[in-house]
């Protein structure tokens, strides 16, 4: 799981968003601080307040001191550092609200950046020892969570790092990131990892050696257990697997650090972990309950050292079980139905032997529960456990399983039991949080498509609260649906969510558009566009105006198709703003790596489309150029390993692609033979499976995906084929295709990418098995379409918000759809 997601979910609403000073004004700051005279400037940005003399430059970078503070405590302390940077003309900035400090705490909040109230900005050495020296006494005793990235001064709230003081940038691996200059003026990445990282060429002022000789004692041969593996890390700390010294004994060692990772009702990582150790207590002997061996404290941090149960998560169980994700028979449907009915009555028994020890279990979710190889069943995770008689309810709790606001005691369990044996015949409970009258439609699919036993969705039904009244109903739930109200449906949608007044997104879409930009291809505005005028929605010159704004505004450097400059390139070229798109892509960084997606391969493919549509023949031989580098080095590229990147995007599927498009520019056979061969260094890294797919190792998974996956070898695979004839497996890549179940809606890790990958290369096989594929995974999409302003939208990646986007959301699925019912439309670029 990427918790950079359930960050992104902290803002509210239904998309993926950044939390905002104005969400939450009634708790800002700034309304008990004083006001500053005409000698300071104000600057205010996304969270951050800035303040800083008017008299006075700051120098690019240099050392940083942070504030950390509890919620308890942070307006005192902020009261007290503001009321010393104003007297003695020191530059700092401060967190706007407290909403926002407290998301910055959170358990999924990124860890390099919490725990940070204020940062101050000392001009040279000597003004960084006086501010430490003066605000270290002044804020004596107060705590605060300790910052990761950072070096502590004393025992207080203050810490250090040498960074970035004005934003500077630089492309690393692919990535736009902050960037800090070397002696010899280079710009290299200001590493914001979550442990303190000193640049070589700093030398630390004198007075600092003394904190980090400090932070530099203690052995690892003091603690007591030693670690083995890291399972987990979130901003409440790690869960570990161990071994005790004294012993040799095996443990899961988790660790709570104080202050941090805090619930809605601002309840942190220790609380919880005394929490579950009472509970883990009471439930003593129960089989299936991890034993508590230790629970001791080193370094400010608290741990928990429990029983290592064996067996792998019930989502990894089902990941590897679940028949409809391939081309299952009958019999294999019948054998899962009764596996999984078996397990579940199993769960249910544990549950209920917690509950008779007076204990809600209060967490019950598929990555909560241990699977063994004899199929035999394990609870972990106490941390939210409660008594029974306790009114309250956790503030935390798993998308698609925890329960309305209006469950209390056992039936919090039974909310999720029930949302379980949902679950278990069909993995998209996540989604009926967002919509909860997807409910009946999921009900009805598993009572038709598998075996269960009389009452069975009945009584999902009544635990989850269904009525029938509260029905999601779209245009796809038609039982002959008007594809055209469809198509329409998904476009009003996206135009409902566009936002012109934002000047960081138009539409919303994944979580990278805050990291690569909201213009680009793949996550931004001009993939969107793009999909729109594809798929015959038509133009919007307003949208089209807040492109070319928003590209003026910032132009992008990150050369790649999908994320970055050649991506944006294309659709304004194509939208007739030729002269931008030739700016754009003479300002953008050179490749650094071969794919399609961000590297090398989509900028020579990109150069081919504009130069016959700007007639620039500079662009015709700087593609020749790239083709001619990525051809010298296929030969050298890095052997097929177990995480998986062939691919159309990130595979040399991409430069295939290119070679192909070359070989008809040229007529060189040569182009052709390379795109054989690029194609079949992805082959490398796939295998077969036991419906005989093909499908590419991603280590202990196997991916069909556009992106990633099968689906994009075999596009290429269908390119080549109109040139030169192929082996049968292109038909192998297809059956990887063919699965009823597919977790996420999205072009490149999704349905839609396999639905686009079948509609192409059947309008050259025309093939009945593909005409039944393509027909599953048209009616299937409908799990996934969701009512929103007046139309169909569709969740994200990792289903815990809607995107519109053109790679996860409703953008890439109207370009499938559309792929799939008209011939004589394109999809993708260069396909």
């Amino acid at each position: 799981m990427d918790h950079r997601y359930e960050a992104h979910c902290l803002a509210g609403g239904r998309f993926y968003d950044v939390l905002q000073a104005h969400d939450t004004p009634s708790d800002d700051f700034s309304r008990s601080l004083p006001e500053v005279g005409p000698d300071w400037r104000t600057h205010v940005r996304g969270v951050w307040r800035s303040l800083a003399p008017v008299h006075i430059t700051l120098p690019a970078q240099g050392w940083k001191i942070h504030v950390s503070a509890t919620m308890d405590n942070a307006e005192r302390v902020l009261a007290v550092v503001f009321d010393y940077c104003l007297a003695v003309g020191t530059a700092f900035k401060h967190l706007r609200t407290k909403s926002i400090l407290l998301a910055s705490n959170s358990k999924y909040a990124l860890r390099s950046a919490s725990g940070k109230l204020m940062t101050i900005y000392p001009r040279d050495d000597a003004e960084l020892a006086r501010v430490l020296t003066d605000l270290s006494a002044a804020l004596e005793g107060e705590p605060g969570p300790y910052i990761l990235s950072d070096l502590r001064y004393r025992t207080g709230p203050l810490y250090l790092r040498y960074g970035g003081f004005l934003p500077r940038w630089v492309e690393h691996n692919g990535v736009r990131v902050p960037a800090i200059e070397t002696p010899d003026g280079t710009l290299v990445p200001d590493v914001r990892k979550p442990v303190f990282h000193l640049p070589d060429w700093v030398e630390p002022p004198s007075f600092l050696r003394p904190c980090l000789a400090a932070r530099a004692t203690g052995s690892p041969d003091d603690f007591p257990y030693r670690i083995t593996e890291s399972l987990h890390h979130s901003n409440a700390g790690g869960v570990y697997l161990a071994t005790r010294r004294s012993d040799g004994t095996k443990v899961v060692l988790k660790e709570a650090r104080p202050h941090c990772g805090l619930d809605r009702e601002q309840v942190d990582a220790v609380t919880r972990l005394h929490r579950e150790h009472e509970t883990l207590t009471r439930l003593a002997g129960i089989t299936g309950v991890p034993a508590v061996h230790d629970r001791f404290s080193v370094w400010e941090h608290e741990y928990l050292a429990m029983q290592h149960m064996p067996g792998r998560p019930l989502s990894r169980w089902l990941a590897t079980t679940y028949p409809l994700v391939r081309h299952a028979t009958d019999q294999q449907v019948t054998d899962y139905t009764a596996r999984a009915l078996a397990l579940l009555g199993r769960i249910e028994a544990l549950v209920a032997e917690v509950h008779e020890r007076g204990v809600v279990f209060a967490d019950l979710h598929p990555h909560n529960v241990l699977v063994d190889e004899d199929d035999s069943v394990s609870l972990v995770d106490f941390e939210l456990a409660f008594p029974i008689d306790r009114p309250a309810r956790p503030a935390l709790g798993a998308q698609g399983f925890r329960a309305p606001a209006d469950r209390r005691g056992v039936d919090v369990d039974r909310y999720a039991l029930a949302a379980l044996r949902l679950w278990a015949f069909l993995p998209l409970t996540s989604v009926l949080e967002l919509e909860r009258g997807k409910l009946h439609q999921y009900l009805d699919f598993i009572e038709q498509r598998f075996d269960l036993p009389g009452g069975y969705c009945d009584r999902i039904r009544r635990e989850m609260g269904g009525t029938g009244h509260d029905v999601a109903v779209t245009e796809w739930d038609q039982p002959a649906p008007d594809w055209h109200l469809v198509r329409k449906s998904i476009t009003e949608a996206i135009l409902a969510s566009a936002t012109p007044d934002r000047a960081d997104r138009l539409f919303p879409g994944d979580v990278e558009q805050f990291v690569s930009g909201g213009t680009s291809f793949g996550y931004g505005a001009a993939g969107v566009l793009y999909a729109l005028d594809t798929s015959g929605a038509g133009r919007f010159p307003d949208h089209e105006q807040w492109l070319v704004d928003a590209v003026r505004r910032t132009p992008p450097t990150r050369p790649g198709f999908y994320d970055g400059a050649h991506g944006i390139a294309h659709v304004l070229a194509n939208f007739g703003h030729h002269d931008l798109a030739a700016e754009v892509v003479a300002r953008c960084e050179p490749a650094s790596d071969h794919s399609l997606a961000g590297g090398a391969a989509g900028v020579a493919l990109n150069l081919l489309h504009l130069a016959d549509l700007l007639g620039e023949r500079d662009f015709l031989a700087e593609a020749e150029r790239i083709g001619d580098r990525l051809a010298a080095a296929l030969p050298t590229a890095a052997p097929p390993g177990s995480k998986g990147t062939a691919g159309l995007f990130h595979g040399w599927s991409g430069p295939g692609l290119l070679f192909v498009r070359l070989f008809e520019r040229t007529d060189d056979r040569r182009w052709l033979d390379l795109a054989d061969q690029a194609v079949a260094r992805d082959l490398r890294e796939c295998v077969s499976k036991e419906d005989g797919s093909l499908q590419v190792r991603d280590g202990r998974r196997t991916l069909p995906y556009l992106s990633v996956g099968g689906a994009g070898i075999a596009l290429v695979l269908n390119e080549l084929a109109a040139h030169a004839p192929q082996s049968g497996l292109l038909t192998d890549l297809l059956r990887g295709c063919y699965g009823e179940f597919v977790i996420h809606p999205g072009l490149a890790l999704g349905r839609a990418g396999q639905l686009a990958t079948l509609a192409l290369v059947n309008r050259r096989l025309r093939d009945p098995e593909l005409d039944r594929a393509i027909s599953c995974h048209l009616a299937n999409l409908r799990w996934h379409a969701l009512p929103h302003g007046g139309g169909i939208a569709f969740p994200g990646h990792q289903l815990l918000r809607l995107s519109t986007d053109l790679g996860t959301g409703s953008a890439g699925v109207l370009l499938a759809v559309t792929a799939a019912l008209d011939d004589n439309r394109p999809v993708l670029p260069f396909l």
